[in-house]
């Protein structure tokens, strides 16, 4: 009699990474898993996001350090959008982004070191409905620095760390310039520093923005 048992569903993916040979490298060696199909590539975060609705892919599997928007943005918007789940990729975990990441329901997250075959297991894992955290990040985010701050200084030094002057981050934000000018002093005092882009890039080195 003929076999009438259905095959397993392969595990549909999307990949997200703006460095062209990882991104290529990524896509051929997870397409050779006989249970991963890749349906979508992108090199920058708002692609992915667009891409991620066009496909509704089952996990995406996104690089931290993206242009036009990050991975944890995109992966915010996705998660938002389209019922899958996010791994992470990343090359430097700054402490305080495994936080957000949790926060933001995010399944996975692994160093880009990580061989192809693990990611494959991770992707298997969490399209199960698992989480996966890579052990050293994880040590790192329990060990990090708590952050200070109020969810509007959070947001004020955010844009600050751009070329965006005071006025246009009040305009941003739909706040005056004096409430934005106390936002961004509570916050250089709070951290110890002198100006608003150092308040920035400490915040931006912790993970907090």
């Amino acid at each position: 009699m003929p076999d009438t048992e259905a095959s397993p569903r392969s595990i549909r993916l999307l990949i997200a990474d703006d460095e062209h040979m990882i991104r290529t490298a990524l896509v051929a060696l997870l397409s050779l898993e006989p249970d991963l199909e890749v349906v979508a590539s992108a090199d920058n975060g708002l692609a992915a996001i667009d891409l991620a609705v066009d496909t509704a892919p089952d996990v995406c599997l996104l690089d931290l350090e993206m242009p036009q928007a990050d991975g944890l943005e995109a992966a915010e918007h996705i998660i938002r959008a389209v019922p899958t789940r996010v791994v992470l990729v990343t090359r430097h975990a700054r402490p305080g982004v495994l936080r957000r990441a949790l926060s933001a329901r995010i399944s996975g997250f692994v160093p880009k070191s990580t061989p192809a075959e693990q990611i494959a297991d991770v992707i298997r894992d969490v399209a199960a409905g698992k989480r996966y955290i890579d052990s050293e990040i994880a040590a790192a985010a329990l060990a990090a620095e708590r952050c200070p701050l109020t969810d509007r200084e959070l947001d004020a030094v955010r844009l600050a760390r751009s070329t965006l002057s005071v006025q246009q981050i009040a305009e941003r934000l739909n706040l005056a310039q004096g409430t934005v000018r106390n936002y961004l002093s509570s916050a250089m005092t709070k951290l110890g520093v002198d100006s608003r882009h150092e308040a920035a890039e400490h915040a931006w080195q912790q993970g907090w923005i």
